[in-house]
């Protein structure tokens, strides 16, 4: 018996039926289905909300990140700097660039990349470094910035869980050469499949992901790259385009159900409440805490009646994938995989809702202290 789902995106498309049915009938009578106006305006209107000059809609978020690594130049023999606590993704679209990462512990109270992990880390095949905002939470731009510039690196944001959050008043997105979004359905903007999009205030370097995307070229049958195919269907622009006016109303309300979470499990035996960096503005894509005793919690929490979810229960490192080639242990990051648990935290969470998770998980993490 579930009493409050992890989410429920088919409730959250319900309250945009009319739109969103509309929007998909206007792309099926125009006859245009790929580059047209809808992904034109969606790229215009998010970058703009970004804060920054353009934009690249492509396939999904793990292209939208390989695509501006390539287009800035990294390949075979290259090093990328990247937090060792994040979706396999970021990891993915490093080495299909042929690059290696180079993990990075996180801070193990905001669960984001430690800057000074990364400068003692930086080494003569250093070519950039991946910032990621996890869970909605902006990383130390400002520091990494600076390394960065120091060391004549490009530095580029993961902010595929970081829709609208902002650092010092300034969106992410606009804190480095280059940011990649996912725009996949369970975002804070999501489409109705997979979606991503590249934002810069670079113009040449937007002009490489663009072609990239499409095959290497500018124009039709005149590849000037080894590219692929990853472009942004006028479908999943459309639907997008009805979405981003929501997407600051989503924030806010995602804020405040974090806000009641702080309040009501303050203090909490046997449970780490995620830490709010100086000047940052989070948007909550996760609420994620860190538990002692955390699967036995889970199950109980499910047995209540709450769903939750881990994120992520297998660090890049130790998958299948990579583990061959990362032997040397990351304790912070093992340490959280076994630690983590997320909480329903979406614009359709009621504050009652948010009160059942709570009230179960005081119950629960009480019984195992």
């Amino acid at each position: 018996m579930t009493t409050v789902r992890f989410l429920d995106l088919a409730l959250a498309h319900a309250e945009l039926a009319p739109e969103l049915e509309e929007a998909m009938q206007r792309v099926l009578r125009s006859g245009s289905y790929l580059r047209g106006p809808e992904g034109d305006q969606f790229e215009h209107q998010f970058s703009r909300y970004c804060d920054v000059a353009g934009g690249v809609g492509v396939g999904n978020g793990l292209d939208a990140l390989m695509l501006v690594l390539l287009a800035i130049g990294v390949g075979r023999g290259d090093e990328v700097i990247v937090s060792a606590h994040t979706s396999i993704a970021t990891w993915l679209s490093i080495t299909h660039t042929g690059a290696e990462p180079v993990p990075i512990e996180p801070d193990p109270r905001t669960m984001l990349i430690d800057p000074a992990r990364v400068e003692e880390s930086i080494g003569p095949r250093t070519a950039a470094i991946v910032a990621v905002h996890l869970y909605g939470m902006p990383a130390d731009m400002d520091a990494l910035v600076t390394i960065a510039r120091t060391h004549g690196l490009r530095l580029l944001e993961d902010a595929s869980q970081a829709h609208g959050a902002r650092l010092r008043g300034r969106p992410v997105g606009s804190l480095s050469d280059a940011a990649a979004f996912s725009l996949y359905p369970t975002k804070n903007l999501g489409a109705l499949g997979d979606a991503g999009i590249v934002v810069s205030d670079d113009a040449e370097l937007l002009d490489r992901v663009r072609m990239l995307a499409n095959y290497g070229e500018r124009h039709r049958h005149h590849s000037e790259l080894r590219g692929r195919n990853s472009r942004l269907d006028e479908l999943q622009a459309a639907l997008l385009n009805v979405k981003l006016e929501r997407l600051d109303g989503w924030n806010a309300h995602r804020r405040a159900r974090a806000e009641q979470y702080f309040s009501e499990l303050s203090g909490c035996p046997g449970l780490q409440l995620p830490a709010v960096p100086e000047n940052a503005l989070p948007v909550w894509h996760q609420f994620v805490v860190q538990a002692r005793d955390r699967d036995r919690v889970r199950e109980d929490l499910a047995r209540r009646g709450v769903e939750t979810l881990v994120h992520y229960p297998i660090p890049p490192h130790r998958s299948a994938a990579y583990a061959p080639d990362f032997e040397d242990p990351l304790p912070i990051t093992e340490q959280l995989a076994a630690s983590v648990l997320s909480l329903p935290i979406s614009p359709q969470l009621t504050e009652a809702a948010c009160s059942e998770v709570c009230d179960a998980l005081r119950s629960s993490v009480t019984s195992s202290a």
